[in-house]
This record gives C-alpha cells, structure tokens and sequence, in this order.
C-alpha cells in the first residue's frame, strides 16, 4: 500500500524545505464585514441569542396555517420553538414520537441502526422538563427542547462512549458529558442518544459490521458515507433538526453530502474536544450537522469555544458569526470569486455528477453575478499522504495501549488494516508529513488571495 502510493519515496527520500507544523497555524486576517464578535468564555445561551439576531426574519405565516400542523418537510429549530411557544405541540409529544420511531427502526425490513445507544425514560425525562420550562414561559434559549442525537465518540452521559466498538466503554467510563455537548445542554437541547458511526472513525463508507450499518434515508440500498453516518441520517430522516459529529478527514462533510444535509467542519480549536474519543489530536473537531444552513450556525454558536490550552497555542481570532439579515450580506453573492480547479473538478466517478455541479455554477453566475476563476492547487497526492500520517499516527497513539492490552483482535478488519498501516510509519515520516502541512498551508494561503472559495463536487 505504502509502495503503491510512493509514500516513502514522498515522506523519506524527498528534501522539503518547510519547517513541520505540528499544529496548526492561522495568520492573522483582515476582519470581515457584516459579521458579529461573540464572547467564547460567555454562557453557550449568550452566543445562541447572539446568533438568533444575525438571521433573517421568522415568518411563521410561511410555515404554519392557523393551528395545523404543516405538511411534512424539514422542521427548523426556530419551527420548533414557534410550535413550542405557541402551544401547538409540547417537546414531550415529540418525544414520544421520536421514541416510537426510533424503537420501530429495528423491525424494519431493511434494519436501519441510528443509535448504537437509547434510553426513551431518560429521553421523556428531558422532553418533560423542557415541557415544563414552556409551561412556566421560561424556556432557557431557542434550543430549548430541540432533539439531537450526538456520534457515538463524543461523551454524553449516562450513555456509554463506544466509538462504534464493542469494547471500548469497557476500558474507558464516561462520567460526565462532554464539554460541547454539556454546552448544548445548558441551552435547553434534549440528547437522544448515541449515534452509529464508523468504528472508531477509521472509514468514510458507515459500514459498521458491529452493530449494523446506517442506510441513508433516500435510499435503503445506499451508504450513508462517513464516519458520522449516523447523525447525518437521522437529520436526513426528519428525526432530529441537528445533530453532532466530528471530523478530521471529512467524517462529518462526507455523510452530510451523500445525505443531502449541511454539515460544518469548523476550524481547529474552535470547539473544545474534551470529553470526546479524538481529542488529543491536531486535526479533529466537533461540530453540527442539520437540515440548513441556518440551523448549523445557532448549533455552532452553542458550541463553540476554545480549550484554554488552545487559546494560548494557537492564539486564534475571535469568534464571529455572519449577520445574514443586514443588506451587505444580502446581496454579498454577487462579489464572491469562485475557485475552480477543472482536473481535481471532473475527478469523478461519473460525469453525471461533475455536469450538475458545472450547472450550479452556471446559475450562480447568471443569478448571482459570481465569478468562477480557474486555479491549480498543487501537490494534492501530497497533501493526502501527509493528512494519513497525521490523522494516523494520532489514532494509533491513542488506541494503540488498549490494543496491545489485547483488544486489537475485536476490531473490524477495516480498523486493523488501518491500524497496521499506522504502525509502519516513523517518526521521520510524522515530521516529514508536518513539513509538507506547512508547505500545503502556503499554497492555500495563495489561493485564498484571488478567491474567496473552492469550489468541488463534495465528495
């Protein structure tokens, strides 16, 4: 494997001139216009209201039709805080409902496994207090009573944290969320459980022999993609608006594409990782998946907030949020500079898909008036060899103990071919993958000069 990819030829007999990176380093930049500063040492309620007042109007006119309930198609969070507040449905009634479809996932003919963890008496418990809080008229934020389910290496007590394993909540207890998901809960939210993944993140497919593999909800024959295959399907599905994922290598954008939702992955050190599976790394975060963009961005709100070690490492610029309701922001499509690169563009497995996303930009350039710009982004082979080495050597510095302990032989074998690949790489090859994480950095840094994005078929 390693020969057929030239990796020791790159990582070992290749001279880079670039000092490694080890983490990962952001110049300062220009402050951008129309957005607003949030507090990240504020209460998560705090940055959610912030975040409240930067989207556009609310117009439940547009949703609702008197006291019926609307037609089934995507419910926005601030579609649940309306209902909620205007008494046409309590966040316990959903919660039946939720649990009821989640119990009836297991008969269906094609088993469809969401949750690798569920408990309906502790999930009606937070239904019924969040009930209680409308009742009193003192919900305590938009997210109050909004369900979410959270990927299954991020700790959200009582629920064990298996990663998608069938031994890891044997060596590792969970006595306390995590702090992302600690921050949601302090905003109302209610967490139904542990969602399915990929075990331990090793895999961009789902494809979890362990305890099923999520299908995707537009087609049971169909992979989900991953890792987070789990919370993608379940917003996908209409169970919950948003749920939480993480990603080092695409493991929320992947399953979030493939499931037609939105999914973020924020810049490194932007959410706190403690509490989760992947957090001692320099390429993963945590971060939501949902049904809009508008949703993602209050979820992101709650969560972020750097690691007090990460603010002194890593020094990065404070946080902001686009103000999406102000004119500039408005009518900002028609400035934004497209960067195409037509080679990596067409690298598909059929054109059918490269042809829809050429017609995408053909309709923001007659539209929208944006302009698309040809650009090469060099050393791409590079630059997947020295993510591997990375993302890689940090995995298996975290798993390796308990695998040596013994447990390596329950793995998947997917995870143990990945594992024994890690396990061939040096301490050169790491520092040599660091050097070329710089030099990529200098050639994004370059490209963001002419174009404001990149634009690629997702996956």
């Amino acid at each position: 494997m390693k020969k057929k990819n030239n990796m020791v030829e790159m990582l070992q007999n290749t001279e880079i001139p670039e000092k490694p990176m080890f983490t990962p380093e952001f110049p300062p930049q220009e402050a951008e216009p129309s957005v607003v500063i949030v507090d990240e040492e504020g209460k998560p309620t705090d940055r959610v209201e912030s975040a409240l007042k930067c989207l556009p109007h609310y117009d439940p006119a547009s949703c609702w039709s008197g006291d019926t309930l609307p037609s089934f198609r995507y419910w926005k969070i601030r579609d649940f805080a309306y209902a909620y507040r205007s008494k046409l449905v309590t966040p316990s009634k959903i919660a039946e409902q939720i649990i009821t479809l989640v119990e009836g996932c297991k008969y269906h003919k094609a088993p469809t496994p969401l949750l690798i963890s569920f408990d309906a008496e502790d999930i009606r418990k937070q239904a019924a207090a969040s009930t209680q809080r409308f009742k009193e008229g003192n919900p305590l934020s938009i997210l109050d009573g909004i369900f979410m389910a959270i990927k299954d290496d991020i700790d959200c007590h009582p629920h064990p944290t298996k990663g998608a394993s069938t031994w890891m909540h044997e060596v590792r207890s969970v006595e306390k969320d995590a702090v992302s998901v600690s921050r949601l809960r302090s905003c109302g939210v209610i967490l139904i459980g542990k969602a399915n993944m990929h075990e331990f993140g090793m895999g961009t497919t789902g494809n979890n022999p362990n305890y099923g593999t999520t299908r995707n909800p537009y087609g049971h024959e169909r992979y989900t993609g991953g890792s987070s295959s789990g919370p993608a399907a379940i917003v996908a599905s209409g169970l919950c608006s948003a749920a939480l994922g993480t990603d080092g290598g695409g493991s929320i954008r992947i399953p979030s594409s493939l499931c037609g939702v939105v999914g973020l992955k924020t810049t490194y050190g932007r959410t706190n990782m403690g509490g989760s599976l992947c957090g001692s790394g320099t390429v993963e975060i945590a971060g939501p998946i949902a049904s809009t963009v508008e949703d993602v961005i209050l979820v992101y709100a709650a969560i972020l907030g750097s690691s007090p070690e990460d603010r002194i490492s890593l020094k990065p610029s404070p946080p902001c949020l686009p103000i999406l309701s102000s004119p500039e922001n408005v009518n900002i499509l028609g400035s934004l500079q497209l960067g195409k690169y037509t080679e990596w563009f067409n690298d598909v497995h059929s054109t059918d898909i490269s042809d829809v996303c050429e017609d995408v930009l053909n309709l923001l350039s007659k539209s929208h008036g944006c302009k698309t710009i040809e650009i090469v982004i060099p050393e791409l082979h590079e630059m997947r060899i020295a993510h591997l080495v990375s993302i890689g050597s940090e995995s298996l510095r975290s798993l390796n103990p308990d695998i040596e302990d013994g447990k390596g032989v329950k793995l998947n074998c997917d995870t143990r071919t990945c594992m024994a690949l890690f396990r061939t790489f040096t301490a050169s090859d790491y520092v040599a993958a660091q050097c070329l994480r710089r030099r990529i950095m200098h050639h994004h840094l370059e490209i963001f000069k002419k174009v404001d994005v990149i634009v690629t078929p997702t996956t």
